[in-house]
C-alpha cells in the first residue's frame, strides 16, 4: 500500500508508486489511497485537481492495481479492510515508520512500514514547482481562449 497527495501528478510520484510495488515483489498488488480534499487543506495545501480525478489518475498508472479516496473519519479505514503487508511511505511524507507500525498495532493491524528515501530528481519533481513554473510562465491571452474554467 501506498499513500499520499498526489495533486499534480509527475514522474516523482510515477517513481515512488514503482518503488512501493517493488517492496512486495514480484506477485505484489499495490493499492494507493489518495488523501480526501479535505485532508489535503488540514495538512497540507489546497488541492489544484479533486480527489475523484486524483484517483482516476493514480490509477491509470500500469503499477497500481487499485486506488481508492481516504476516509475522513477513520485515516486507517482503508487499510483494515485491504489488509496490506507493507505501507510504503514516501520521501517527502512525515510519517515515522516504527511510530506507524505502533500506532496500526494498537487497532490490531500488524504491518511493516517501509520509508522509501530514494527519490529521483528532475526539474519539476514537485506540484509546488510545477505550480510556481505554471504562475511564472507568460503566456499569450489566445492560448485561452477555448479553454473553459
Amino acid at each position: 500500500m501506498a499513500t499520499g497527495t498526489f495533486d499534480i501528478l509527475h514522474p516523482g510520484h510515477l517513481f515512488y508508486l514503482n518503488e512501493a510495488r517493488k517492496l512486495g515483489g514480484a506477485d505484489a498488488h499495490l493499492v494507493v489511497v489518495i488523501a480526501t480534499d479535505k485532508t489535503v487543506k488540514e495538512h497540507k495545501k489546497v488541492p489544484v485537481i479533486g480527489e475523484k480525478q486524483r484517483c482516476e489518475m493514480v490509477n491509470a498508472f500500469g503499477c497500481v492495481d487499485e486506488a481508492f479516496i481516504g476516509d475522513e473519519d477513520d485515516p486507517f479505514k482503508i487499510v483494515k479492510e485491504q489488509k496490506p503487508d507493507i505501507i510504503a511511505i514516501g520521501p517527502d511524507q512525515k510519517f515515522n515508520p516504527e511510530n506507524l507500525e505502533a500506532q496500526l498495532k494498537s487497532i490490531g493491524i500488524d504491518v511493516k512500514a517501509v520509508k522509501i528515501d530514494s527519490y529521483k530528481e528532475f526539474e519539476l519533481d514537485s506540484s509546488c514547482k510545477i505550480i510556481k513554473k505554471i504562475k511564472n510562465t507568460h503566456f499569450n491571452e489566445k492560448y485561452f481562449d477555448e479553454c473553459d474554467l
